[in-house]
């Protein structure tokens, strides 16, 4: 068994989206329009994005044995993204339900389903050496993020976590991890702050801001600045998905942290312009450049 550049262990799902006016209030309830089931799922939305920037790429997940599944796999398979690792369970595949307001603003409720059944020992040693980047977030059982990221280290691999959605971690874990990607809602979730949390890591983090752009805390005490796009977000759900999934194939390629931010990662997508900076169209996964 060969070994990948890019191994992703995360989140695959369908999203249900329903395209409104303006988004609900508690107890209130909104007409929308035709609804979509589009691909998405944390995982699987940034192994397309990290494939389509040029990386070679597996992921490793989990669906159920379902019309959902088919859904889910078809765009990541005809894009590349190589599935054998993605296990058919006996749980429902992952659904997330997403209302979209013509402002672009977005409001997502999860149901998990066979993500909870994601394991470690699914990814064996073969698949990752020491030139491959593992990528995860926090949708699958942590536990098993951390058993895998512990095997990955051991080979001289490096590790790379999304820190989303925004979960307790156990602060242990921070020495395991090269870059830990996170919102600045994501980092307050930690109880550090960002220059703190960054020297507990063995090269930094980096603080997405929306229209601000995004900086990085080094762990070495420096950071790196880098602005927005001047683009018009049109939808922003799957933007941090594809950013994150960018920078991690900006880093594979042989960029370092500070190029792959101010060069190939903001020009694919920045973190305000939403997963539509070349194709201001269908949002999340469909959407992302290519």
């Amino acid at each position: 068994m060969r070994s990948y550049m890019i191994l992703i262990f995360g989140s695959i799902n369908v999203d249900l989206i329903v395209p409104v006016l303006n988004l609900p209030q508690p107890g209130e309830t909104v007409l929308g329009g035709d609804y979509a089931l589009l691909p998405g799922g944390k995982g699987a939305n940034q192994a397309l994005a990290a494939r389509r920037a040029g990386s070679e790429v597996v992921l490793a997940g989990a669906v159920g044995p379902d019309s959902f599944a088919g859904i889910a796999l078809e765009l990541l398979r005809r894009g590349g993204v190589d599935t054998h690792l993605v296990r058919v369970v006996e749980r429902p595949t992952g659904c997330a339900a997403i209302v979209v307001s013509q402002a672009g603003e977005n409001a997502i409720a999860v149901a998990p389903g066979a993500n909870t059944s994601v394991r470690s020992d699914q990814v064996p040693d073969e698949s990752f050496d020491a030139n491959t980047i593992l990528l995860a977030q926090m949708e699958v059982p942590v536990r098993e993020t951390e058993t895998l990221m512990g095997r990955v280290r051991a080979r001289g691999g490096r590790c790379l976590l999304n820190l989303a959605p925004a979960l307790p971690i156990d602060l242990r874990l921070l020495s395991a991890i090269d870059l830990l990607v996170a919102n600045e809602g994501e980092v307050t979730k930690t109880g550090l702050d960002p220059p703190q949390l960054a020297r507990r890591l063995r090269q930094g983090l980096v603080v997405t801001r929306g229209a601000a752009g995004a900086i990085a805390f080094l762990a070495d005490g420096s950071r790196i600045e880098v602005p927005a796009l001047p683009i018009e977000a049109v939808d922003t759900t799957g933007a941090g998905d594809t950013f994150v999934g960018v920078l991690a194939a900006a880093l594979d390629l042989g960029s370092n942290l500070k190029s792959a931010l101010r060069g190939r990662a903001q020009l694919q997508v920045s973190p305000a312009s939403g997963a539509a900076l070349r194709l201001r169209c269908r949002i999340g996964r469909r959407s992302m450049p290519r």
